[in-house]
């Protein structure tokens, strides 16, 4: 393994479906220069992962959530035909040669075909009383999820080779792979003869390991995948490249100009993830952090920008450096029973837990306890079903709202909590709630969906001066 002063880079779904731009845009500046010292981790295609899975935002089922409750096999089998005519749309858009689209599509067929059997395999299996397919769905969760990055892994190789890119591919996915490896190992063991000096490394975002990625990050495997890599091989940068840059705010959203943020740090990036803005999943960020890898977010159409640095160092002086959104749900618990009693919550916890529910912010007072949680309204009719039964007594009431967000790395001094309800009521934005912590780093206000984008806009415009924007333009969008 020949790795010296390289960086290792993410691509992310949105970006990959793009792919025939990045070549030019993104990877060919080093290759004509005769150096590499680059990885590249990759993401499935845009929209490949909500058909294996189900979909990230809504929720539709995918092959995953299919085989999992389906009584009868059509339902998985024609969302796993979905998913092969998915992938062949996502290659046909971006090679264009026919020796090229051959190849990808033999692939295809022979993934989705080895999947389509082994799932018939397993219910086989399960058809027997010692056997369920409750114990089997982690796995199976795992395996249809490397499906999307080998496929896209494998597209961008063959794509970088017709440019004339030295580029090699690295599938982690374990397919037809029987060793059982720690997920160091599985990445150690893959990168053993690769000289990142001489080839350019296309790496899977998903790895498929013993410690199985999925149970404990989901669907944020990549960057995990992508950190890792990152802290062994002693990176130089870790580099995630988005469609966008950074910024102040969505440009889309706000009136007047928006500014890259260019700098900031860590504590930001949580308080991002928390808000649905992952610039890093917070367990990648933790092992860069460690390892002393810098992290940069750029725009990958925008190869000679430096992009967004994103490092431990503190603000030089107090400053707002961002505003975003959140449509969430309020789900508010009122006992009147529930005064003086010590860990009331507790069982609120452990149901919104057991259903996989993400707290946004929480509020309580003597009687009320107050969840924003982001999840659909589908599992949170089951949590209000649950908690009707653990709580007989109590009022239980659950409200579509949205947190717009202030955040920066150090909001000292700035009185943002009262600027922010100045401007809000200027803009005649009701705010039904708002949220500080001792730690300055970010305000939260509850509004109605409804003024979830007037009030971005009107809190971007009081606490972002002119002077801080007046330096960036924005290119098509940005976050």
């Amino acid at each position: 393994m020949t790795f010296e002063n390289h960086t290792v880079e993410k691509i992310g779904g949105t970006s990959m479906s793009r792919l025939d731009e990045l070549v030019d845009n993104l990877f060919k500046r080093d290759a004509e220069a005769g150096t590499y010292n680059r990885v590249f981790v990759v993401s499935a295609f845009g929209g490949i992962t909500n058909l294996l899975l189900e979909h990230k935002k809504s929720g539709e089922a995918g092959v995953y959530a299919r085989f999992a409750n389906d009584e009868d096999d059509h339902g998985w089998m024609d969302a796993l035909s979905k998913v092969s005519d998915g992938m062949r749309a996502a290659h046909q858009a971006v090679l264009d040669t026919p020796a090229d689209l051959s190849d990808a599509d033999d692939f295809v067929r022979d993934r989705v075909e080895g999947v389509r059997n082994c799932l018939i395999d397993l219910q086989r299996l399960c058809s027997y009383g010692h056997f369920r397919l409750s114990q089997h769905m982690m796995l199976t969760r795992e395996l249809l999820s490397g499906l999307g990055e080998a496929h896209s892994a494998h597209v961008a190789t063959l794509a970088l080779r017709r440019a004339g890119i030295n580029a090699r591919c690295v599938d982690l996915s374990g397919w037809r792979d029987e060793r059982e490896m720690t997920l160091d190992e599985r990445i150690e063991d893959a990168l053993a003869d690769v000289d990142v000096t001489a080839e350019l490394p296309i790496v899977t975002g998903y790895a498929q390991c013993a410690e199985g990625l999925m149970a404990e990050y989901d669907r944020g495997y990549s960057e995990v995948t992508f950190s890792r890599i990152a802290a062994l091989t002693g990176a130089r940068e870790a580099i995630i490249h988005k469609e966008f840059h950074l910024s102040s705010a969505d440009p889309n959203l706000v009136e007047g100009e928006v500014r890259k943020l260019g700098h900031t740090n860590y504590d930001v990036a949580d308080q991002l993830s928390n808000m649905g803005m992952e610039a890093i999943h917070p367990k990648a960020a933790k092992t860069l952090r460690q390892a002393d890898v810098p992290l940069r977010v750029t725009n990958a159409f925008e190869p000679h920008d430096p992009g967004t640095l994103i490092d431990d160092q503190p603000a030089e002086t107090p400053g707002a450096e961002i505003v975003t959104g959140l449509k969430v749900h309020a789900l508010e618990l009122f006992e009147q029973d529930m005064v003086g009693v010590k860990g009331y919550d507790a069982r609120i916890l452990e149901v919104l837990t057991r259903h996989g529910i993400r707290i946004v912010s929480k509020t309580s007072n003597a009687n009320t306890i107050t969840h924003y949680v982001d999840a659909p309204l589908r599992a949170l009719r089951k949590v209000e079903a649950d908690l009707n039964k653990v709580y007989p007594s109590a009022e239980l009431t659950l409200q579509p709202l949205a947190i717009a967000a202030v955040i920066g790395r150090d909001l000292t001094g700035l009185n943002v909590l009262g600027e922010g309800l100045k401007a809000l009521g200027a803009a005649d934005v009701e705010v039904l709630a708002a949220h500080q912590t001792t730690r300055s780093v970010d305000v939260q206000f509850v509004v109605s969906r409804e003024s979830l984008a007037a009030s971005i806009s009107a809190l971007h415009g009081a606490l972002m001066p002119a002077a801080q924007v007046a330096d960036f333009k924005p290119g098509k969008k940005a976050a």
